[in-house]
């Protein structure tokens, strides 16, 4: 108790905070006595706490030393994380203007330069809170104004969405689309931009309703030599953190993804990284971006700030969620080897798809090359559903996704296969998930005498 009390005591007889409200371009004393003490979390062992978790096969279900007992999450996101993470996420309340969380905070927008691979220090990285599709909003919100042509491009339910964003703000969106399992090719993205002058071409990466990966690198080449003068954004939510990207390289404006996919974290952070470039975009608007809390006006001070290690304030950062984000960049980044980390991811994602072909399935992605490595999207055989599979896969303690894309929602079913359950197969989560998959099609084609 004494332990605990002075947790709480050690922030009571400290130097008075500077006065609320101040802005957050002012400059702010900074020899405040660093009142944060080491987090040590308390190491809880699985137990299960309700009937239904004691009734369970325990021999199926993942063990995990600091995490109840649980099925093993293998769907496109949210995914497993690390003890650590989670860990991370019962940190103790934190001032969201104190130094201690401003120093974690500032390491974690560096560290997303060193994910994105963005050497450019005038690049700005965002951690806001929000979903994955709050980036949207931030493309869309700065870098497109009212009667902009944007060209997207579009291999899945994501395209649609990404357009309606462009819409809400006033943008004009023309999709170009592709078959399903399939993504625009090269040389139909020159014929578009040769017809039309687009302020913006936007493309998802890993479209999650398809399993589709569109490459980036033929995209920005196309972009260069045709108009390279239209912004380059990416759809990085189901890549990020388990495809290789690079940013700069690909000369990227603007790239968004979110906490809870590849990179290994809960759901609740909206991730992007904006060029030297978009942020000049921004600068040179005609008309003030018509959102308010994604405005680059607002956010760009105040990440800005918070990577300088400085006290600044817009809106109260979630943060737990910012620890556990700080643990996942950490763990992710280990060794400085992001390709090791994506050879990983294929050869998880080749594991898959081969076991997937040898029960006799397809995937979604019409060719080899252009499926994800963070996930694989399966038809179900004729007449069959998800409702078919998915409950004995639960029973198996395995949770997949259902079908996502509108036109063959109740055709197809999901696997995730990205973060730890593929970086560390000692967990066996993929091994698992393969052999119950392959019992419930087994089962399920005995039921329907196939």
């Amino acid at each position: 108790m004494t332990s605990r009390l002075s947790l709480i005591s050690r922030h009571l007889d400290r130097t008075v905070l500077p006065p609320l409200n101040t802005p957050y371009s002012i400059e702010r004393e900074s020899s405040r006595v660093d009142d944060d003490v080491p987090y040590i979390p308390l190491i809880r062992h699985p137990s299960a706490t309700s009937p239904a978790q004691q009734r369970r096969n325990l021999s199926t279900t993942t063990k995990m030393s600091t995490q109840p007992l649980h099925a093993s999450l293998l769907i496109p996101g949210p995914i497993e994380i690390t003890n650590e993470v989670s860990q991370s996420m019962a940190h103790y309340a934190q001032s969201h203007v104190g130094q201690p969380f401003i120093n974690v905070f500032g390491d974690t927008l560096s560290l997303l330069r060193d994910l994105f691979q963005t050497k450019n220090p005038k690049s700005q990285p965002f951690i806001i809170a929000g979903s994955g599709t709050l980036g949207w909003d931030l493309a869309a919100a700065n870098l497109i104004e009212p009667g902009d042509e944007v060209l997207v491009l579009h291999s899945g339910y994501f395209g649609d969405s990404f357009a309606d964003a462009i819409q809400t703000y006033g943008g004009k969106p023309t999709q170009l689309k592709a078959p399903i399992g399939q993504h625009p090719q090269p040389a139909d993205i020159e014929k578009a931009l040769k017809e039309r002058k687009y302020k913006a071409l936007t493309i998802t990466h890993v479209d999650t309703s398809t399993g589709v990966l569109s490459p980036i690198q033929p995209v920005a080449d196309v972009l260069q030599r045709v108009s390279p003068d239209t912004l380059l954004i990416v759809d990085g939510v189901c890549s990020v953190g388990g495809e290789e990207l690079h940013f700069d390289n690909n000369r990227i404006d603007f790239a968004l993804t979110a906490s809870q996919k590849a990179i290994g974290c809960p759901p609740g952070l909206s991730i992007s990284l904006a060029s030297e470039r978009a942020i000049e975009t921004f600068k040179s608007r005609k008309h003030p971006p018509g959102s308010y809390y994604a405005s680059f006006k607002n956010w760009v001070p105040i990440m800005q700030n918070y990577e300088a290690k400085k006290p600044s304030y817009f809106a109260t950062p979630p943060t737990q969620l910012v620890q556990a984000l700080h643990t996942a960049l950490k763990q992710l980044l280990a060794g400085d080897n992001l390709q090791a980390r994506f050879e990983q991811h294929q050869k998880i994602s080749q594991k898959v798809k081969k076991a997937v072909a040898e029960l006799g399935l397809k995937q979604l992605a019409a060719d080899p090359s252009d499926a994800a490595n963070t996930m694989t999207a399966i038809w179900l055989p004729e007449g069959w559903s998800p409702p078919d599979i998915l409950p004995k896969l639960l029973a198996a303690d395995v949770v997949f996704a259902g079908g996502l894309h509108k036109e063959i929602t109740t055709k197809y079913i999901r696997f995730g296969h990205m973060g730890v359950s593929a970086t560390d197969e000692s967990r066996g989560e993929i091994d698992k998930a393969l052999e119950a998959l392959k019992t419930a099609i087994a089962e399920v084609r005995k039921a329907k005498g196939q």
